[in-house]
């Protein structure tokens, strides 16, 4: 079963400058340590580079007159705010156009190979650019790469598609992108947006007229920790994608929920997401013969949290995975070192069995998760004939 890793240096150049959070050095680290410990060599896996994407596929998620704006900011430099470009959060950048094109190309290309049949699995972790509005930048998100490949899957002829989101911040521009599309099923499991940007994502939110219960929302309390985050996932995430029967799942893994983020208040293990990215995983051969797209996100603890969450992501993806006692390689340590001057983890894990307590166990009304969890499931299973209390 062969994967498609999305991979080459020139993803490198998605870079808004010294002290951005969003800086490509996690990209780089996140490459080397998949490297060293063999993952890009896994059999079946093969890895792809990306032209930038031309103006008709940057179209499938933005408008003519958006794309005409940043390639007008790339070459000025000058601030667009009606666009959303030259912000703190958005600064522009010498290249910035060809650079955010050519995450969208690996993601769209990567769906197309998914679709033929090409490949089973794929992963772009310069991807899951999931702030990008069709017409303005947001989030440190230039253009939107996750609803142009979901585009890109519709007009290919698939009828379902699940974007499963869990990333701290809410996955609002794909949200928006398919608010009122029946085809398109998203999911977002985040941080409250009482608490962390974009201040959207609330259980209530549901979807259009046309499309009512294809958006879920689960905004999770600052301070959740792995086992109730994970809790989360697979009371809401899981059965309600498996009910919408999608044709191929779209996954968004930035690993900002980590507790050592600095930009976010929640406390995930790599130890959850590593067991997360298993479940997403399990349920694309359960549900639509594998057919997965894998994307990144965010993720700003640079050298202790992002590299080991993907190098993960990317492990089981290739039907590879790593035992998560595995150590990690002692010349990429030193290299993290110097580059940093930090001293990263010495394993794959944060030492956490992450053992949720299955829902079908019962509700504690007592506990602000379970809470949230009820919630959410009160707000759309009723449209999946799915018991909101019970499994």
């Amino acid at each position: 079963m062969l994967t498609r890793v999305v991979w080459s240096p020139e993803l490198l150049r998605y870079d808004f400058g010294p002290g951005h959070p969003m800086t490509p050095l996690r990209l780089d680290l996140t490459h080397r340590l998949a490297s060293a410990l063999g993952v890009l060599d896994a059999p079946d896996v093969e890895v792809v580079a990306a032209e930038p994407a031309s103006d008709d596929v940057l179209a499938l998620a933005h408008d003519p007159g958006y794309v005409k704006a940043v390639r007008v900011a790339d070459e000025t430099g000058d601030p667009d705010p009606d666009h959303g470009l030259g912000t703190t959060d958005d600064p522009c950048f010498p290249g910035m156009h060809d650079a955010s094109a050519r995450v969208v190309a690996g993601s769209v290309e990567a769906a197309e190979a998914l679709w033929r049949g090409d490949v089973v699995h794929a992963v772009n972790v310069a991807g899951g650019m999931h702030h990008a509005m069709r017409d303005h930048a947001a989030g440190f998100c230039v253009y939107n790469d996750a609803v142009a490949a979901i585009r890109r899957l519709l007009d290919l002829g698939a009828h379902r598609v699940a974007y499963l989101d869990l990333d701290a911040h809410h996955g609002d521009g794909v949200e928006a992108a398919f608010w009122d599309d029946p085809r398109v099923l998203t999911v977002s499991v985040h941080e409250s947006p009482l608490t962390l940007f974009p201040g959207t994502g609330h259980p209530t939110d549901v979807g259009g007229p046309h499309a009512r219960g294809t958006v879920v929302n689960v905004a999770l309390p600052a301070g959740t920790s792995g086992v109730p985050w994970l809790r989360a996932v697979e009371a809401v995430v899981l059965p309600v994608a498996r009910a919408f029967a999608p044709d191929v799942v779209v996954s968004q893994h930035g690993c900002d929920a980590h507790g050592m983020d600095p930009l976010t208040h929640l406390d995930v293990s790599v130890d959850a997401q590593r067991r997360a990215a298993e479940r997403v995983h399990e349920l694309a051969h359960d549900v639509c013969d594998g057919r997965w797209l894998a994307l990144g996100g965010g993720g700003y603890a640079v050298a202790s949290v992002v590299p080991r969450v993907w190098t993960h992501l990317l492990a089981i993806a290739a039907h590879a995975p790593l035992d998560p006692a595995t150590r990690v390689p002692d010349a990429w340590l030193d290299h993290v070192d110097h580059v940093t001057g930090q001293d990263a983890p010495t394993t794959m894990t944060d030492d956490e069995d992450p053992r949720p307590r299955p829902w079908a166990d019962g509700y504690d009304p007592a506990d602000d998760v379970d809470r949230v969890i009820l919630a959410a499931r009160r707000a759309v299973f009723d449209w999946y004939d799915l018991d909101p209390l019970y499994d």
